[in-house]
């Protein structure tokens, strides 16, 4: 059951690479097997372990020992000469993909005394920066960039039941201390305390007697699965097994199977209830006979059909032939930063990020360079530059990868001609075709297309020269109210950067502001095409003589006043026009407001800095998360009426398509949820699950459980919680799983978060996610959905 338990013990107590691995072909661990790879020649490779240089600087290369564990799932490094410590090893599942040559920022500005053939690079999930590698041999880097590719793809294959049997095997070996493939029982202890459950040792050794058959206080092999069996138990999922199951309770018919679905709110047909029992039932004779066992019921609901996001929306299958304007459009501020914006890192690795988060629009904000080449970076801060070619090639080689729709490049442009003219040469020259430089053949081009139209287009988001035969009102001259509030907005950037400037300094750079607006090349002019930045003329005119081409930037505060004092108006004008909103410059933490006020006024480009992890990324992953996460999702139907009544704090007019609803989420359990503090066995959670809606201002609202006191492994709460939805189209679901603490405020566990538009309904599953989005798998919760309309 638990694969390869016993295959390679800790990385401290590695013995030296042999022929066969580590611990001979004896231990060719039983995961290898299942996953098809025994005799694969990469893998095989990798379980030698090769010497690898890790490359962190030009000056600075250290050569460690790299090699694949028998499980299949873990690689474990040393440095050359010393024994390495038990942190020094990480796992596949924690791997994006892998990259071969110079294909990272770090490799291309330190790899150079490495030929390109024998460098590559591991990508992380979440935010872990890559782990870049040079080989001795060229084959060496082959085999494993081959066979980590080979092993990323098995891991993101395998079922939620493997990856618990992998996650448990992985505990079971670390408990081990003596290596004698036998547990005690101070192992045993050790084991559930590292599962982040506590009990008492009278119950914990009742639990270790009735495994012990042999009666020699050692749990063998078979012994040791019989314990994982009963560690694994789903009490809850049996007793709803029991309830369809009619009289035996040890089969479901297909018949049965089918009423279970019905109340699930799913198809119910007697062949979509035969598919489901081949799929999953894992008793050949039950099979033959449409007949489901309690594990193949177990399997099912732990499987992607189990899921609480529907499956149907990961994958593209809204319209995509409406304006770009009737969709929120998935966007990144400060795209170049890694940390905050006052003296982070710039790296074109955070444009790949965004990219593969299924960002659509990114901004660059471009100065003056060395050498005539113009650089990126966060100005007047002591964040370091990147080159503007460097980005473009980075955009050229990522944009589509995550989503073939369109890319907009938001330019913050403060070069002056000449290197504005470079840039847009750069743009030409490594983007080619997939750059936009003209409105498309047989659409009326003062109209926005669609992303469908634009599939793998990038469009360029820039001040655009006047048409002297059509001058717009974008070239006339702001109101007194309107530089006023531009110079408050200014006023937050030099005290952004630190500045305690003179009122005369401030006149001084709105001069310069204004010289490098009406200073724009005419090569860069020419790559804006439906995307003219201008300031914005206030509502009333935008309203009575709307340019869906030419859009406008607020910041968050400015956006919230449009919506305070204007509100319908600005619906209104968001369904012609496209609006980008963007954090005020004074957070110097790189900070991110709240996108869900900003997306019920039908604001498109939702601005948040992706680096920055915490509620509000989570929103912005949660509503980028339907729509197969190709980052454009729809606008409810009221969202994209230019003539409509809704208001964002307030309630559709006549006619609107907004129904009530009644949500009842039942918490029922959690699953295998991760220790916070792994060094200390003692460390167990207490925790609690909050429900969170963040809609309209009339729908939002949280509610939580209880907590439970020390078992992050199968807590039990059976606890309902409601909530009354007037606006549900626009509303997300955020589950959150806490620690309690009485003293203190309670510590993150875990969160999932999704439109209630794509959140299923009856006994489903929830995969939960770490601060900075990568999976925390196995960890889970169980609820029950039910939605009612009022």
């Amino acid at each position: 059951m638990i694969c390869g338990w016993k295959a390679q013990r800790g990385a401290q107590r590695l013995p030296p690479p042999s022929a066969h691995g580590a611990g001979g072909p004896r231990r060719l661990g039983s995961a290898l097997e299942k996953m098809g790879l025994m005799d694969d020649e990469d893998i095989k490779h990798m379980l030698k372990g090769s010497l690898l240089w890790k490359i962190k600087s030009s000056r600075r290369a250290k050569e460690r020992l790299y090699r694949l564990l028998e499980d299949g799932m873990t690689i474990w490094f040393e440095r050359r000469f010393r024994r390495a410590h038990s942190k020094q090893i990480f796992s596949v599942t924690h791997i994006e993909g892998v990259r071969r040559g110079r294909q990272s920022e770090g490799l291309r500005k330190h790899g150079a005394s490495f030929p390109e053939g024998h460098c590559f690079t591991v990508v992380f999930k979440g935010e872990r920066k890559n782990l870049d590698l040079a080989a001795r041999r060229e084959e060496d880097a082959r085999r494993w960039v081959q066979g980590l590719t080979k092993l990323v793809t098995r891991a993101d294959a395998m079922s939620q039941r493997e990856k618990l049997e992998h996650w448990l095997g992985a505990i079971l070996r670390r408990a081990d201390k003596d290596e004698d493939d036998r547990m005690c029982f101070g192992e045993v202890r050790d084991v559930l305390r590292m599962i982040n459950v506590d009990v008492d040792d009278g119950r914990a050794y009742e639990l270790f007697k009735a495994c012990d058959r042999s009666g020699d206080e050692r749990l063998e092999e078979r012994e040791v699965e019989e314990f994982c069996r009963r560690l694994l138990r789903r009490p809850e999922l049996e007793e709803i097994f029991r309830r369809y199951s009619g009289e035996g309770g040890r089969a479901l018919s297909a018949e049965e199977l089918r009423q279970f679905l019905r109340d699930q709110g799913e198809e119910a047909s007697p062949r979509r209830a035969r598919a489901i029992i081949r799929t999953y039932e894992l008793n050949e004779t039950a099979k033959q006979q449409d007949l489901m066992m309690l594990d193949g019921f177990m399997m099912y609901l732990l499987s992607a059909d189990g899921d609480i996001l529907n499956q149907e929306h990961t994958k593209v299958y809204q319209d995509m032939n409406q304006p770009l304007c009737h969709y929120f459009i998935s966007t990144s501020h400060n795209t170049y930063l890694t940390d905050n914006q006052i003296g982070g890192t710039s790296s074109t690795e955070a444009y790949i990020r965004a990219f593969m988060k299924g960002c659509r629009c990114v901004e660059l904000d471009c100065w003056e360079g060395s050498n005539g080449e113009p650089v990126i970076y966060h100005g007047h801060t002591l964040t370091s530059k990147i080159l503007f070619r460097d980005v473009i090639e980075s955009i050229r080689d990522y944009a589509f990868k995550q989503s073939p729709y369109p890319v907009i490049l938001s330019l913050e442009n403060h070069c002056g001609l000449e290197q504005q003219a470079t840039m847009a040469h750069h743009m030409k020259t490594i983007l080619g075709d997939m750059l936009l430089t003209q409105p498309l053949e047989g659409q009326d081009p003062r109209d926005l297309p669609s992303p469908e139209q634009l599939k793998g287009k990038v469009l360029v988001k820039g001040k655009k020269l006047p048409d002297l035969q059509h001058e717009s009102w974008s070239s006339g001259s702001l109101s007194d109210r309107e530089e006023e509030e531009e110079e408050e907005e200014e006023e937050e950037r030099l005290q952004e950067r630190g500045s305690r400037q003179s009122l005369h300094s401030l006149q001084e750079i709105k001069l310069l502001q204004a010289k490098e607006a009406s200073q724009v090349a005419p090569e860069l002019s020419a790559m804006v095409v439906y995307c003219q930045a201008v300031p914005f003329p206030g509502l009333a005119q935008a309203l009575r003589d709307p340019r869906p081409c030419e859009m406008s930037s607020f910041s968050e505060r400015k956006a919230r006043k449009l919506i305070r004092e204007a509100g319908k108006a600005f619906v209104r004008y968001n369904a012609r026009q496209l609006s980008r909103v963007y954090p005020l410059g004074l957070k110097m933490n790189s900070s991110n407001y709240n996108p869900q006020e900003m997306w019920n006024a039908g604001c498109q480009l939702v601005a948040l800095n992706f680096q920055t992890p915490g509620y509000e990324m989570d929103l912005n992953a949660g509503r980028f998360l339907g729509n197969g996460c190709c980052g454009y999702v729809l606008k409810p139907g009221f969202l994209r009426n230019s003539q409509g009544s809704f208001g964002p704090e307030a309630m559709p007019g006549p006619g609107q398509t907004c129904h009530h609803l009644a949500l009842a989420i039942r918490v029922i359990t959690a699953q295998q949820l991760p220790k916070l503090n792994a060094e200390k066995r003692s460390s167990i959670v207490d925790p609690l699950v909050r429900v969170e809606i963040h809609g309209v201002p009339a729908d939002c609202g949280k509610k939580q459980t209880r907590h439970k006191l020390n078992n992050g492994f199968n807590p039990r709460w059976e606890e309902t919680l409601t909530f009354q939805l007037r606006v549900p189209e626009l509303a997300l679901v955020r589950f959150v799983v806490e620690d309690y603490d009485s003293t203190s405020c309670n510590d993150f566990v875990g969160q999932f978060t999704l439109p209630l538009a794509s959140m299923r309904e009856g006994y489903r599953h929830i995969r939960l996610l770490s601060k900075d989005g990568a999976s925390l798998s196995p960890a889970t919760l169980f609820v029950h959905v039910k939605r009612e309309r009022l």
